[in-house]
């Protein structure tokens, strides 16, 4: 009687499709993180040293979750979701998130139409921003800032029903960005690993306490379809070690990578993070500052910054400057 019941089905086949489609639809980020398509349950590590833009493409990944795809004819090419936004670092300011997504309001409400009609001419200064939108997207983007790896625990064990709220107003969560993931390993392998209360608890140690989070997070993502970014700060070792490694060019973990007509040279970085979170990862990307700047049309210079791929890898780097717009890509 279940089977026939299934077989007979509820809905059309039109309807179907949209649900099935809509679920596998994949995201497509802005640059650096557009060369591969994520989708929901994957986990993306930003792996980079500090500075390398990853709080900044974490940001712009929250802005175009936030955004709609359109809005009073005016194509912004958002998720039209909710993003949860879980500060480890305490770092986070507010109020350049907002000015963010002011000046992605002001260059998506010039249509196509108008940018040939004119010339391209129109400045983004100019444009006035869709308030009704603003407040839309703000009240999309959830922030939360975490001091220690027990408020950590304690955000992700209550997430559950925060999302559920969620969706009891509308709102799906399409989003879990994670900025850094490895914010309290040092602190937390530096502190003493005593067994807590009762025979059966485990010891505070930095082995448990990350599979914990590593489980806690893969429940959300069972419970609730969406993807999970988290930023990483990494280690490359002092100078005269990379110049050492540069001079062994027979050593396998060294690799060339040509983009531009500029060499750049992959040296390893010092993973610290314990194998749980390692095997959990499913997308990787590396982003190393380089020592060059562009300057661009208006008189300033811009920082660059190289991308690659190491999950799954590809054979090339991306080269992009990171401005108050976005981020672009350089040739």
């Amino acid at each position: 009687m279940e089977a026939k019941g299934w077989i007979s089905g509820d809905e059309s086949a039109k309807e179907m499709l949209g649900r099935v489609l809509s679920r596998a639809r994949p995201f497509l980020l802005l640059p650096p993180l557009h060369r591969v398509p994520l989708r929901p349950r994957n986990v993306l590590e930003i792996v980079g040293p500090s500075p390398s833009a990853k709080t900044h493409l974490l940001i712009q990944a929250a802005l175009t979750c936030v955004l709609p795809v359109d809005w009073n004819g005016v194509h912004y090419g958002g998720f039209d979701g909710f993003a949860i936004f879980i500060d480890l670092d305490c770092r986070f300011d507010i109020f350049r998130f907002s000015h963010l997504l002011k000046l992605r309001l002001a260059s998506g409400s010039v249509s196509e139409i108008d940018r040939e009609q004119n010339n391209n001419t129109i400045k983004r200064s100019s444009i006035a921003y869709d308030e009704e939108l603003y407040t839309l997207c703000m009240r999309r983007f959830s922030y939360v800032r975490c001091y220690d790896s027990f408020e950590f625990l304690a955000t992700l064990k209550t997430l559950h029903y925060r999302i559920q709220k969620e969706k009891a107003y509308g709102n799906c969560v399409h989003m879990l960005l994670i900025d850094s993931i490895g914010a309290f390993h040092w602190i937390d392998r530096a502190s003493t690993c005593l067994p807590l209360r009762g025979s059966n608890r485990k010891s505070h140690s930095v082995q448990t306490v990350l599979e914990t989070v590593v489980q806690e997070i893969r429940k959300l993502l069972l419970l609730h379809p969406m993807l999970a970014i988290a930023t990483k700060a990494t280690l490359f070792g002092n100078r005269a070690m990379n110049e050492a490694k540069c001079r062994n060019l027979r050593k396998p973990d060294t690799s060339y990578s040509q983009i531009g007509g500029i060499t750049a040279l992959q040296l390893p970085y010092r993973e610290y993070m314990p194998s749980a979170w390692q095997t959990f990862v499913t997308h990787r990307i590396l982003l190393r500052p380089s020592d060059d700047h562009l300057a661009v049309s208006d008189d300033q210079n811009h920082s660059v910054y190289f991308s690659e791929w190491l999950l799954p890898s590809l054979s090339f780097l991306d080269k992009f400057i990171v401005k108050e717009a976005g981020v672009f890509l350089v040739a």
